[in-house]
């Protein structure tokens, strides 16, 4: 209770000014554009053109990676690895 009588003992305080609609619609509009970038995620993603995306940045980087650490004895065995687990793929799928 000691509070709220601090509050009272401050008498009255100004009010913020309202925001004017131009500053309104500028939050809306980020919140608008947010919306549309989910959605726009969502449909990707319902069509598999996301997950796609995604191997390839994750296969990118991972050669970019292997660039850097080895060179092309780098990219070779990264090139190995994912033919490793091609073959065992298709063999698995074949039996």
């Amino acid at each position: 209770m000691a509070r709220h009588d601090d509050l009272l003992n401050q008498g009255p305080r100004e009010a913020p000014e309202p925001e004017t609609v131009e500053q309104q619609s500028r939050k809306r509009g980020l919140k608008t554009a947010g919306g549309g970038v989910a959605a726009g995620g969502f449909a990707l993603a319902k069509l598999g053109v996301l997950g796609k995306i995604v191997l390839y940045l994750f296969l990118w980087h991972g050669v970019a990676s292997a660039w850097r650490i080895g060179g092309w004895i780098g990219i070779a065995l990264v090139a190995a690895a994912i033919t490793v687990v091609l073959v065992l793929r298709s063999r698995r799928r074949a039996s």
